[in-house]
């Protein structure tokens, strides 16, 4: 895990996972085993290509960034940031045991360590509904910021739950954000929302967005 030359720590808005491994049971769980296959779809969905520039926001334990990293090559960089040290720990060792090169830093969604235009691309997935919605509008203002000109943005979350029994105890408790919000949020944002529906995992569903 690296902190960033000159940024400063900035209080966390919203909820905070520090469980890693329970976190990953979680997701095994949620995705009846198939989180590999999972991350896939996300990575596809972000239309991610060779060399390009690619931010993890909420990465968690970073199996998405991992994933991205391999898409994107050698050529190209992957970054991930989140409000847990336990999250980013776990992330890291998983990329060291993968011998993939991402980064990993601690920093709040709403207030991202970069400069202006950074990234190709940024990803988000199952962390908005952590944050309350101001920190939401924030935290898509500022993935606007970091992005290039033509820059895309990925935002997966979880939608209403239509399951019964333990799944669905256990996914009201996680939580979830109306696609309608989503698509919303990212037009406030200044993005133009491309794409938008169901990710084909449980109740995920996604918005592809670019900048103008």
């Amino acid at each position: 895990m690296t902190e960033l030359p000159g940024h400063e720590r900035r209080p966390h808005a919203g909820l905070v996972l520090h469980h890693a491994a329970a976190y990953d049971f979680f997701v095994w769980l949620m995705t009846g085993g198939g989180e590999g296959a999972m991350r896939q779809r996300i990575v596809k969905l972000a239309r991610l290509q060779r060399g390009e520039a690619v931010l993890d926001v909420g990465c968690g334990t970073g199996t998405l960034a991992i994933a991205a990293k391999r898409q994107v090559g050698a050529a190209g960089k992957v970054h991930g940031i989140d409000a847990s040290p336990e999250m980013l720990a776990r992330a890291a060792k998983k990329a060291r045991r993968a011998g993939i090169d991402v980064a990993f830093s601690e920093a709040p969604a709403q207030a991202l360590p970069f400069p202006d235009a950074s990234f190709d691309v940024a990803l988000t997935s199952v962390m908005l509904h952590h944050l309350p919605r101001p920190a939401r509008a924030q935290c898509a203002a500022e993935m606007r910021r970091v992005l290039k000109p033509g820059g895309r943005v990925l935002a997966v979350d979880f939608a209403v739950s239509q399951e019964h029994g333990l799944m669905a105890h256990l996914h009201q408790r996680h939580g979830y954000v109306k696609l309608d919000d989503i698509v919303a949020l990212l037009g406030a944002a200044g993005f133009e929302v491309k794409e938008s529906g169901a990710v084909g995992f449980r109740s995920l569903q996604y918005a592809l967005a670019a900048t103008p």
